[in-house]
């Protein structure tokens, strides 16, 4: 039996992404940073992990309308890994599908700093309809 899972939970590194695939589906491309704890030369350190998200129809929707660069998310979902050629040179990418993305904290706004809010008091994302989550 094979398992395809990830966790994470961090900051969106820049806007979403929203554009739609040739079927109307809409699709949202998201930058998530997540810190991780490492002793180096006997001192502890914070080391930034930057991981590509992709969400797909309502949950992008949302994600589109309701995130900013800064905005704090946990992302539940799939690793897929995608390989191309450009130039001649083969290239290639792991990135996160995510099945379900809940936003942490109230909404964040443009130009304002990212706002810290306790993970103990997740809100989920709406799940379609025009309800505000927050």
């Amino acid at each position: 039996m094979n398992i395809n899972t990830v966790a994470i939970s961090g900051n969106l590194t820049r806007d979403p992404e929203l554009r739609a695939t040739s079927g109307g589906t809409s699709v949202c491309d998201l930058g998530v940073a997540v810190n991780e704890r490492a002793k180096v030369n006997g001192e502890w350190t914070d080391r930034a992990n930057f991981f590509n998200v992709t969400v797909f129809g309502n949950s992008a929707d949302a994600c589109a309308q309701y995130l900013i660069k800064g905005s704090a998310v946990n992302v539940q979902g799939r690793l897929r890994y995608e390989s191309w050629e450009k130039d001649g040179q083969k290239r290639s990418t792991v990135k996160i599908v995510a099945d379900v993305v809940q936003f942490i904290g109230p909404k964040a706004e443009r130009g304002a700093a990212p706002v810290a809010w306790p993970a103990s008091a997740p809100a989920s994302a709406p799940a379609g309809d025009d309800d505000i989550p927050f």
